[in-house]
């Protein structure tokens, strides 16, 4: 029996290019698709400069195609606060730093077909720094994120996307035994900062890898 693969990947390849241009036409500097994880990795490197400071917030996607491993070989200084070494006295100023890097790599817990992002926060530093960080931005994005419009890309944030994270970080909402939000009033609720990046914000420099392969939550 013959491969199925095709079409998908034709699809995909045809989904990513239409994005990475609705991308291009809302100010970011750079839009590309990458076929999978490894491309993407090789594209994301490419553009992160040797030595530099790298800030990495919470982001799944960005671990998984191995790109904090990559900027260690080029000797970039890496900061994230998933550290497990840190403490509640040192953790506040690493998210300081992830912030204030040379560049902030992140994803997005969603991205419609014409280029706006949707991104729900707990203690609010990740879209903090995708707002108002003072280096440049990347973003790496699987197509699993991908929706048809703003009001779809809000009910993928709440409801796909912040319940495994809540369950990551070993919390007790409502989302957790239910596997979707209830708009809950727990006191660990995690969706508590919303933003809906609809252009580049002024003075930013931003990038974004599209990647044809399911990534992060």
């Amino acid at each position: 029996m013959g491969s199925y693969d095709g079409p998908v990947k034709q699809t995909n390849e045809a989904l990513g290019a239409n994005i990475a241009k609705a991308l291009l036409a809302n100010g970011y500097k750079s839009a590309v698709y990458a076929a999978t994880a490894e491309e993407a990795r090789a594209l994301a490197a490419a553009l992160i400069p040797d030595g530099c400071t790298v800030g990495v917030p919470g982001t799944v996607t960005v671990r998984e195609v191995g790109l904090i491993e990559k900027l260690a070989e080029k000797k970039c200084k890496v900061f994230h606060h998933w550290d497990p070494a840190l403490t509640s006295e040192t953790k506040p100023g690493r998210l300081k730093d992830e912030n204030s890097a040379d560049w902030f790599v992140t994803s997005s817990n969603a991205i419609t077909v014409d280029g706006c992002m949707v991104n729900i926060d707990g203690t609010g530093n990740r879209v903090a720094g995708m707002a108002w960080g003072t280096g440049k931005i990347l973003f790496i994005i699987g197509l699993n994120k991908v929706e048809r419009d703003l009001e779809r890309a809000i009910a993928r944030a709440r409801n796909v996307a912040t319940p495994p994270n809540t369950v990551r970080v070993g919390m007790t909402t409502p989302c957790v035994k239910l596997g979707y939000c209830v708009d809950c009033k727990s006191p660990e609720r995690s969706c508590r900062a919303i933003l809906i990046l609809e252009r580049v914000p002024f003075g930013r420099e931003a990038h974004v890898v599209l990647v044809g392969q399911k990534l992060g939550y």
